[in-house]
């Protein structure tokens, strides 16, 4: 099943999506949008341009695991997209994976302007990847 992953953000959201397989997970962009309906609307929209089965929310924790408001955010925006699409929506913990994601870019010498825009996407990308990797190891995935 395709599987879209969304790291939430006030300003930047980022999308990666995996193939039917659940195998190769790949950014797919990022929304530039600060207003919570149109991101919530513009999330729909690419649900759908991607022919995704699953939605999974990146779910911000502190490293003790409690939550803050931004977790609260992405927990107001996974009740939305469950009111609106007809496919499942879930969170997932995603502590680390702006730092992962950093990394990554650092690895591959992208910095200064195009970092920035590649780095919410990136996130999403490993959300996505941490997720698949829990559906192999549990037989969750199809």
């Amino acid at each position: 099943m395709k599987i879209m992953a969304v790291d939430y953000g006030d300003a930047r959201t980022g999308l990666a999506v995996c193939d039917r397989t659940e195998f190769l997970a790949s950014p797919v962009g990022v929304i530039q949008e600060k207003s919570f309906a149109k991101v919530a609307e513009k999330i729909v929209y690419a649900s759908r341009e991607f022919d995704v089965g699953m939605i999974v929310i990146g779910l911000p924790r502190n490293m003790d695991g409690s939550e803050g408001p931004r977790a609260e955010k992405s927990r107001k925006l996974a009740g939305v997209l469950s009111s609106i699409v007809p496919i499942p929506v879930e969170l997932w913990d995603e502590r680390s994976t702006t730092v992962s994601a950093a990394a990554i870019l650092t690895e591959n010498g992208t910095f200064g302007k195009k970092r920035k825009e590649q780095l919410d996407a990136v996130a999403a990308t490993v959300i996505l990847e941490s997720y698949m990797a829990y559906r192999r190891n549990t037989g969750k995935s199809q």
